[in-house]
């Protein structure tokens, strides 16, 4: 595992390719008219699911390989659900900053992040989806950081909004936690519990 240290000069030495990365991605929602909420540009939340693996990414890292997979994956893990992007575009994107095996692991990350066809909110994200994310490396932890995200922008505001999602964050978050837990010696497959204790206790705060 890497420490924090080399975690954080493997983010400065690639800084110039996550800076094409996160305007790729930027782009690439905006083309679709994707927003976050009513207003906000949906790369606000691609940026905040990112910082989140910029500050925790050094618990599933192995080697300095792990880290521009992990990036891409937090930027692009709504592009096949959201962007109407199909695998072979992630992976096509994936190698225009990668080795074909890190763009492998990239794209398999937003693969497994991609909810199931569904009409509620259960079935999209039903049992086949969480075993795809405990099966495929680093898609536990990119998750997590997609719903800390999520908590985080559901507890800045008391609108109506933020406070129906902050309720069903807090309901849903033994069955999530559940579902992407993954007892593994693998770094890779784990779920950081300082992740989850962050989140707890946004929601238990007020």
């Amino acid at each position: 595992m890497m420490t924090k240290k080399e975690f954080e000069t493997s983010l400065r030495e690639h800084a110039a390719t996550i800076d094409e990365i996160r305007q790729s991605a930027w782009d690439l929602h905006r083309s679709v008219g994707q927003t976050y909420g009513k207003t906000l540009p949906y790369g606000y939340h691609l940026d905040m699911v990112v910082d989140g693996i910029k500050r925790f990414g050094h618990l599933v890292a192995i080697e300095g390989n792990d880290v521009l997979p992990l990036v891409f994956g937090g930027y692009y893990h709504d592009s096949i659900e959201d962007a109407r992007q199909t695998y072979n575009d992630v992976l096509k994107s994936a190698r225009r900053w990668m080795s074909d095996e890190q763009a492998l692991v990239a794209t398999e990350i937003v693969y497994a992040l991609t909810n199931d066809k569904g009409r509620t909110r259960e079935e999209r994200a039903g049992e086949r989806y969480y075993k795809g994310i405990r099966e495929t490396p680093f898609a536990p932890f990119v998750k997590l950081c997609d719903r800390l995200a999520n908590v985080i922008q559901s507890c800045q505001s008391d609108d109506s909004h933020n406070l129906r999602m902050k309720e069903i964050y807090s309901k849903e978050m033994p069955h999530f936690l559940d579902g992407i837990a993954l007892q593994s010696d693998d770094p890779r497959r784990q779920v950081p519990q300082v992740v989850i204790d962050e989140m707890m206790g946004l929601l238990q705060k007020g």
